[in-house]
């Protein structure tokens, strides 16, 4: 049974390609004229008095522990422990499409949504399974991938996650990319992931790959597929090499193609180095789509947050508005990014000592926090136990062929010695 709510909003996107890719629960999905419409309906007319919401207020304002205050001095009580609206803080989602434009000067002349604030990436990675794939659907994404999108995509929606091979020749591949996408085009719909810089790996395309992907994407939306594109851009900027593509491909991707809509998952977690802030942002766009069609998908979008976790965190956006309104935050920043392309070009001296090793691969890498080896004849659990039990050092195995190393979390008087670790003990695996 699908609501009447729910109708009226499939009928607004029926003749667009979200309409046509919504999944069993992006058809259901609405947003309620229940609590929190009337509460904001009251919030702007109830002037004498609002009994609509279930917090606490004296002399109009929420209550705050005075031991909970003296930890959140620069906040109001409002912005500290109120409630947010559903889709996050008007000012934040306004403050981050400005700075989408700021970071992506293609978007400039561009539509696209009004970002909506979601609990952090994974959260917005969750929903838009839930709104666009079904158990019957396909999701494309790298191999390697980050292990959450098998969780969220196998188990959570018990849907396929199908990979392609990732590199090819020091670089993106895009001959294996062509193929899958010229292959789930014939089904007529495709819904693919592309993270940049990624992870496990920390490559990002270069300029010219990044065009090559667009236009592949394009291609396969002239051939006739509905093609949904979800850029998973949680490491954005982070690029340490000239040739990288500076733009998020949504930038790109935004009216590249009436049967093309891209979704851009993005967040302050890493791009300002606020992990445990738990706040993403979803924003999306699309070549004929009209404010209506944004409405309808953002209200979708806020029935899926609503029924989960209600809203993002108010403390995370509230001072999250005041950072970015202060001038001083992108000089910090850089000192910082600063701080991670030193510990690169670290890690990439050493590895490329290290071309020919028998045992292990370097996967290209140009950005982000990671990089990863291939292991040719080790098992990668085998190699990470003996790092970990023999050598006192964590690290990460994605698959059984792929090692993951977060140089994000090694001082640079670290590198040296792990990485040699690394090597040593994927030798005497070999002579075992």
């Amino acid at each position: 049974m699908i609501h009447a709510l729910a109708q009226e909003l499939n009928a607004v996107l029926g003749s667009t390609s979200i309409g046509y890719l919504l999944s069993d629960i992006g058809k259901r999905l609405y947003f309620p004229k229940g609590i929190i419409a009337q509460s904001a309906e009251a919030k702007k007319f109830g002037k004498k008095a609002n009994a609509t919401i279930g917090v606490t207020v004296a002399n109009g304002k929420p209550v705050m522990l005075p031991t909970i205050q003296e930890q959140l001095p620069g906040l109001t009580t409002s912005e500290a422990v109120s409630y947010a609206p559903t889709a996050g803080f008007p000012e934040l989602r306004e403050l981050w499409k400005e700075k989408l434009v700021l970071k992506n000067p293609s978007l400039k002349e561009k539509k696209f949504s009004l970002p909506v604030v979601v609990p952090g990436l994974t959260a917005g990675i969750s929903y838009l399974c839930d709104l666009f794939l079904g158990e019957d659907d396909t999701l494309l994404a790298a191999d390697p991938s980050w292990d959450n999108y098998a969780l969220v995509v196998n188990a959570r929606r018990n849907a396929e996650l199908q990979q392609f091979p990732m590199f090819a020749d020091g670089g993106f591949n895009i001959a294996s990319f062509r193929a899958v996408m010229k292959e789930e085009g014939k089904k007529g719909k495709v819904r693919v992931l592309l993270n940049f810089p990624q992870n496990p790996s920390g490559y990002s395309p270069t300029s010219e790959e990044a065009k090559e992907i667009c236009q592949i994407i394009k291609e396969t939306a002239e051939n006739g597929a509905h093609v949904m594109v979800w850029c998973d851009d949680a490491y954005f900027g982070l690029n340490y090499e000239e040739n990288i593509e500076k733009q998020s491909l949504f930038a790109y991707l935004a009216d590249i193609h009436e049967r093309v809509i891209a979704f851009k998952i993005d967040g302050p977690t890493k791009e300002d180095f606020v992990w445990g802030f738990r706040a993403g942002f979803l924003t999306f766009a699309g070549k004929g789509l009209e404010e209506e069609h944004y409405e309808a998908l953002i209200k979708k979008l806020m029935g899926a947050i609503r029924s989960s976790v209600s809203c993002a965190a108010s403390p995370s956006q509230s001072i999250m508005i005041k950072a970015l309104q202060n001038p001083k935050i992108e000089e910090e920043k850089i000192a910082l990014r600063k701080m991670l392309e030193n510990r690169y070009k670290k890690v990439r001296s050493f590895v490329d000592t290290k071309k020919d090793h028998p045992v292990l691969e370097a996967l290209p890498f140009n950005s982000g926090y990671f990089m990863s080896f291939h292991c040719k004849t080790v098992s990668a659990e085998t190699l990470r136990q003996k790092l970990l039990h023999e050598y006192e050092i964590g690290t990460i195995a994605i698959d059984n062929e792929t090692l993951r190393v977060a140089f994000s979390s090694l001082d640079e008087n670290l590198i040296d010695g792990v990485y040699s670790a690394v090597y040593t003990a994927a030798e005497e695996l070999v002579r075992v």
